[in-house]
């Protein structure tokens, strides 16, 4: 898969990126997860994005585009996601079907490119997915494409999206789905000195840490939201969001988070899990 080359609409070379996440679709419409339609808060959440008329380069969905693993709730996703009229890369999370999402997106308009590349940043999307159960794991030929990007373009920044946390969040039952090699993962990574970000999904609520000079960003999903620092599973009665990044020139990187306003999606709390 060729990397993507994009220009930057900022005058300075800034790159502005939209993220969502874990927007959780069924191929019925009318399925809920957790009391919440994820079709409906998903295009409430575009229609919101839309409202605001904010200038960014591309969409960088990080992971859990669909619940039931199904062709037609890809489908919905291409079709919500053209609303925006922007480049959308995409990396397959635990509820996703990675094979079959890079078999049909690029016929979708979904691009399927791994590796987007600016002047003086590139994005390297890689794949956390174990297929069909909720921990992440990172494979070595993974991190060594990460290294090969670096190598093919040494003079970008570079931010690495990939769907599981690589870190705990101190949350204990979250924190057993986590990327279980994530020492593996983060020891990898600071020996690419250009890596300046780890942007994820999987969370559901919004995170912002820098360790070692590498900031670790998650960001709210689309859908339901989980309750942080929570022992056991707890859902939160917060509003689906989205965030918006900037990532300057000289490394640095402006960011924040959205959420629907009036919001009408509020889980069933009286559940033990998903």
């Amino acid at each position: 898969m060729a990397p993507r080359y994009l220009t930057p609409s900022a005058n300075d070379g800034s790159v502005k990126v939209l993220q969502l996440t874990d927007c959780h679709l069924f191929a019925d419409k009318n399925k809920d997860l957790l009391g919440v339609n994820t079709y409906k808060s998903f295009d409430a959440v575009l229609n919101a994005i839309k409202a605001q008329n904010f200038d960014y380069d591309f969409i960088a969905f990080t992971g859990d585009i669909s619940q039931d693993y199904s062709v037609t709730s890809y489908e919905h996703f291409a079709k919500l996601i053209s609303f925006l009229g922007k480049p959308v890369f995409f990396l397959p999370g635990n509820h996703d079907d990675g094979p079959l999402m890079y078999r049909i997106f690029e016929d979708l308009g979904v691009n399927i490119a791994k590796n987007v590349i600016t002047p003086s940043w590139q994005f390297v999307f890689l794949n956390s997915e174990v297929y069909a159960v909720p921990h992440g794991w990172i494979e070595r030929k993974q991190l060594d494409y990460a290294a090969f990007c670096q190598k093919r373009n040494p003079e970008q920044h570079m931010a690495l999206l990939v769907h599981h946390m690589p870190m705990l969040v101190n949350s204990a039952w979250l924190d057993t789905q986590t990327m279980h090699n994530s020492d593996e993962f983060n020891t990898y990574i600071r020996r690419l000195h250009r890596v300046k970000a780890v942007i994820t999904g999987h969370i559901h609520q919004e995170f912002d840490e820098t360790v070692r000079d590498i900031r670790y960003i998650a960001t709210p999903s689309t859908s339901i939201q989980f309750m942080p620092k929570s022992n056991d599973f707890a859902l939160d009665n917060l509003a689906p969001g989205w965030r918006y990044l900037t990532f300057r020139p000289d490394g640095s990187i402006q960011t924040t988070v959205y959420r629907l306003e009036n919001n009408i999606f509020i889980p069933n709390d009286n559940v033990d899990g998903y």
